[in-house]
């Protein structure tokens, strides 16, 4: 599979809201949604100038996940980046119709070897303990299991945990 990482823009507003909106349902069963205002355009186009600023300060790292026809597949984000130690936070989605296709585990090795060249050496991750793929994802590309959160939480009628993971640069 060919795919790279694009960082977020302007022109990609259109298709992205699109994304969204087609993955909506599929997003809201594995994390909590973002609320029936992220889905009007004009918010949407809101919530994308707020990120694109962030991105501009340095602040996160903001990617979309393309194949070669140029369609969105999914988005992987280094946020809370903290130049003076080195760390941030990965968070990223997959469309539904891209999973179990490998193209987390490849968009997440690309990110990785971005991310010394934003002073990142040390990234943490969470998801939960029903998202087995997430955690296979993570694992795959150096992510080491630091805990589990002795807090549950229901969503979807499921109960379950946080799982935090963190890698280190070599």
């Amino acid at each position: 599979m060919d795919i790279r990482l694009e960082p977020l823009r302007q022109e990609d507003a259109g298709r992205l809201y699109a994304f969204e909106a087609e993955n909506r349902a599929f997003f809201e069963t594995a994390v909590p949604g973002r609320g029936d205002d992220y889905y009007r355009y004009e918010v949407f186009l809101g919530r994308l100038g707020d990120l694109l600023e962030e991105q501009a300060a340095g602040a996160s790292r903001f990617f979309l996940i393309k194949d070669e026809g140029n369609r969105i597949l999914g988005r992987m984000n280094l946020t809370g980046i903290d130049a003076e130690n080195g760390t941030a936070e990965l968070g990223y989605r997959i469309g539904k119709a891209h999973g179990g296709k490998g193209v987390a585990t490849l968009a997440l090795l690309e990110l990785l070897q971005l991310a010394g060249g934003f002073g990142v050496r040390r990234i943490f991750a969470k998801t939960t303990t029903a998202n087995i793929g997430s955690s296979k994802v993570l694992e795959k590309n150096g992510f080491v299991h630091t805990g589990t959160d002795d807090r549950e939480f229901v969503m979807n009628n499921q109960t379950m945990r946080f799982t935090h993971y963190e890698w280190r640069y070599q």
